[in-house]
């Protein structure tokens, strides 16, 4: 599938117009909206032999926290051929779609369409490791090395390209508390994040008892997974978190209003120590769990009490693991602690999954080069504009734009998906120079500041035709 014709063969040497690096949702949805534009020039790379999202957390009914309108394109272009309903078209899904009445689709759906993507997007390359980014002040370009791998992971081929652009989409990486390092590097110790769940259920679900780490929602649907496959009476679970309770996930439609650009724009304008204490307070916003996820958890609990007694399943909120061991070869102690009650006590189990959550993946060593053009805040974090670029030396006239390691500077809707397809846009209105993806110039009902007044990109300006009076 295409909708534009097959680009002339590139010239080694000639410098591209964006480079992307990593094959993710956020790149990918760039690529998407970068397809049917004739003018740019662009080429994406990503480690991994082909695309995967989450693939241990790939579980049977899991769905995404958000809307399928929230797909690569549609909040920027509903007209582009890479929407999720027309993967549901080219699939004869359709109707089947309709009659679900499914707002909310299951994650591996989204994976499944996100591969369809890449099936037939071209200018996508898999098994193409970056290796470095410098600034060529001669050229005014950027060179990119890259090592293209083999189907095993090994060195192949050394490359380089040249480009006037970068947009860096490398995702993030699984987070692993310090007390649990140790079992987790350990070989033969059942202790797993929960990013590679799927691939170890079985162990798990063999284990005498099993204790799950994180109170988020993948440490909710792993713990409803595992509560479901084991026998009533010996389930032999233990679900502990760091938050005061097992909390939903703020879905309120004005607490929504927080993934919108309107607040985006908010957030970014603030003073960077205030940014810093709202992104600590606002946990729930985005690390809470879904409703319909708690109430399952209730309900298979509740129907483990019809016959009388009660499930062997403990939760309890509010505990961090202080240090982790093992006892002879087949049990982990974990040493915990109660914030509230600030009370002490220990934990015998047979197997971990660490529900512990990821982190932005360190940008160091592909930024080595132009490290010395880069500006940072006062906690040395690069500084991003309100653009999506980092904000470099005068001297580097191209753009180096990020995806997914801005929440410092842009907010809590920078890991959200509902935000991917207006934030590509942007950058590829940044990109062209021109509204080549008009946006919205307002998107939320509440006003987050009392000087913020809706704003109206310069392109569209004569289009209206009441002038507003004193600011109003």
């Amino acid at each position: 599938m295409s909708t534009t014709p097959t680009p002339p063969p590139h010239e080694p040497d000639a410098p591209r117009d964006l480079v992307g690096i990593g094959i993710g949702p956020f790149n990918l949805s760039l690529a998407a909206l970068a397809h049917p534009l004739a003018e740019l020039d662009t080429v994406f790379y990503e480690q991994r032999p082909g695309f995967d999202w989450h693939p241990g957390l790939l579980i049977e009914g899991a769905r995404i926290q958000v809307p399928f309108l929230a797909d690569l394109v549609t909040l920027a272009d509903p007209g582009s051929p890479w929407t999720f309903l027309n993967y549901l078209k080219a699939r004869d899904r359709l109707f089947p779609f309709y009659f679900a009445e499914r707002f909310h689709i299951q994650r591996a759906e989204y994976d499944a369409y996100c591969r369809w993507v890449t099936d037939h997007l071209p200018g996508l390359h898999f098994g193409h490791q970056v290796d470095a980014v410098r600034w060529n002040p001669e050229r005014d370009v950027f060179e990119v090395d890259f090592t293209q791998l083999d189907a095993d992971g090994e060195a192949e081929a050394l490359g380089r390209t040249y480009t006037r652009n970068i947009v860096l989409g490398v995702g993030t990486e699984p987070y692993v508390p310090e007390p649990l390092k140790p079992l987790v590097e350990a070989p033969g110790v059942p202790v797993v994040h929960a990013t590679d769940y799927l691939a170890h259920r079985d162990t798990l679900l063999a284990a005498e008892h099993v204790t799950v780490v994180g109170s988020g929602q993948s440490g909710a649907e792993i713990f409803l997974d595992l509560l479901r496959a084991r026998p009533a009476g010996r389930e032999g679970l233990h679900w502990i978190g760091r938050t005061q309770a097992f909390a939903p996930m703020e879905y309120s439609k004005l607490g929504l209003e927080h993934f919108t650009p309107d607040y985006t724009r908010y957030f970014h304008a603030l003073p960077e120590g205030e940014r810093d204490r709202l992104v600590t307070t606002q946990w729930q916003l985005h690390k809470g769990i879904d409703a319909d996820t708690i109430a399952a958890i209730h309900d298979e609990l509740y129907r483990r009490t019809l016959h009388g007694g009660w499930p062997d399943a403990v939760l309890t909120p509010g505990v961090r693991v202080r240090t982790a061991g093992r006892i002879a070869t087949t049990k982990i102690e974990l040493h915990l602690e109660h914030v509230q009650q600030n009370t002490r006590s220990r934990l015998t189990t047979d197997a971990v999954v660490l529900a512990t959550g990821h982190r932005e993946r360190p940008l160091d060593r592909i930024l080595a080069g132009l490290d010395p053009y880069l500006r940072r805040d006062s906690r040395e974090r690069p500084r991003v504009d309100e653009r999506f670029r980092f904000v470099c030396d005068p001297s580097v006239t191209g753009s180096v734009y990020v995806q997914n390691a801005q929440l410092h500077t842009h907010g809590v809707g920078t890991p959200d998906l509902g935000l991917a397809a207006w934030r590509s846009a942007t950058i590829l209105n940044s990109l062209t120079g021109k509204e080549t993806y008009p946006l919205p110039a307002r998107t939320a009902f509440t006003t987050f500041g009392l000087d913020e007044q809706p704003r109206i990109p310069q392109a569209r300006q004569a289009q209206v035709l009441t002038p507003l009076v004193d600011g109003r």
